[in-house]
């Protein structure tokens, strides 16, 4: 496992468990578009249990220029596509059912 990776995922579990998470109006959207009914308090512990296996890439993204971290964990038997940014908080920018097609 790469030592950025493990940086990683210990720095948004760090802020998932002190509910420094922040979503978009896309996340948030797309969080309601989920059968399951997610809200704020499962993003948190969605993020809290990340593991490397759940990850999936790490791209740039356009907008900003800054690292996207993309993760697919399984809920409930479905997975989701999850894309992170880290800045002072984490920043959750997708969050639904994995379409198999990156975005």
């Amino acid at each position: 496992m790469a030592q950025w990776l493990s940086r990683i995922l210990k720095r948004i579990k760090e802020l998932a468990a002190q509910h420094r998470v922040r979503l978009t109006y896309k996340a948030l959207y797309e969080m309601a578009l989920i059968e399951y009914g997610l809200d704020y308090e499962d993003v948190c512990h969605v993020l809290s249990k990340l593991t490397t296996h759940d990850f999936d890439a790490r791209i740039v993204s356009e907008t900003t220029k800054e690292w996207m971290y993309v993760f697919k964990p399984g809920i409930s038997n479905t997975v989701i596509y999850l894309k992170v940014i880290l800045r002072e908080d984490c920043v959750v920018v997708s969050f639904h059912e994995d379409e198999d097609d990156d975005e």
